[in-house]
């Protein structure tokens, strides 16, 4: 494993929107009194969705919000790896999937293409500013390699070409459907279902993956915190936090 440090250049502060600092403590109340530490993970996820990466203010202000050192806070994001200590692209961070399957169906192109478009090195930005990248272990769709993950998503069955066709559309603003590329539904074989097939007929015209990513809407949004309702569980229900 390879060592984690906090990039060089930093900004000079950090702050939560309104919305991000209540959705943070209803993360908090989850926990008995004195156990606040237990909502690190998600705070210093939401800190990420919000900035994009964690800087070390971000890292400070959750601790004081926990009331935890900031070297244990520190230990966490460095430990977990879908944290990102670097900054990242304003449009996209690209995470390609460089294990065995994707590997050996393509994923060396597509990393030849971040190298050309976006930087010759992981974790740096592109010269506009935009993008990012990096190579991940394995993401769990094998049967659509090579693919990579796009902020939230999943761009599957990429092509050299396909992937420099999607890259082009988020420099652009766009936001490409997620899923496989190719034509493909879902995972099925290349060649047509082989079992089932009475159901075809049935299906939606996307995924159910797909149709989600495309009803939230978020593939490389940043979070404000004022998306969805703040759900907070209580005495075995779930009301909206609305204070």
């Amino acid at each position: 494993m390879s060592i984690r440090r906090l990039h060089t250049v930093q900004p000079d502060n950090f702050k939560f929107t309104p919305e991000n600092l209540k959705w943070a403590k209803s993360q908090m109340i989850k926990y008995p009194s004195g156990r606040q530490a237990s909502a690190v993970i998600p705070i210093l996820w939401r800190a990420q969705e919000q900035e994009g990466w964690l800087s070390k203010p971000a890292i400070e202000t959750v601790g004081e919000l926990l009331d935890m050192p900031f070297m244990r806070v520190l230990e966490v994001a460095s430990f977990y790896f879908m944290y990102q200590l670097a900054p990242v692209g304003t449009i996209a961070h690209i995470q390609v999937c460089g294990t065995l399957s994707c590997m050996i169906c393509g994923a060396e192109d597509l990393i030849s293409v971040c190298k050309e478009v976006i930087a010759d090195q992981p974790h740096s930005l592109s010269s506009d500013g935009k993008f990012s990248w990096e190579e991940v272990e394995c993401l769990g769709a094998c049967t659509n390699a090579p693919m990579a993950q796009i902020g939230k998503d999943f761009y599957e069955d990429l092509t050299e070409s396909s992937f420099r066709a999607l890259l082009a559309s988020f420099s652009r603003g766009e936001i490409p459907t997620p899923g496989p590329q190719n034509g493909r539904y879902a995972s099925e074989p290349k060649s047509g279902l082989t079992s089932l097939a009475e159901y075809n007929s049935l299906k939606y015209n996307t995924n159910s993956s797909v149709t989600r990513a495309i009803e939230y809407g978020d593939t490389i949004k940043r979070i404000q915190g004022d998306e969805v309702p703040i759900l907070v569980a209580r005495k075995n229900s779930i009301i909206s936090e609305t204070t």
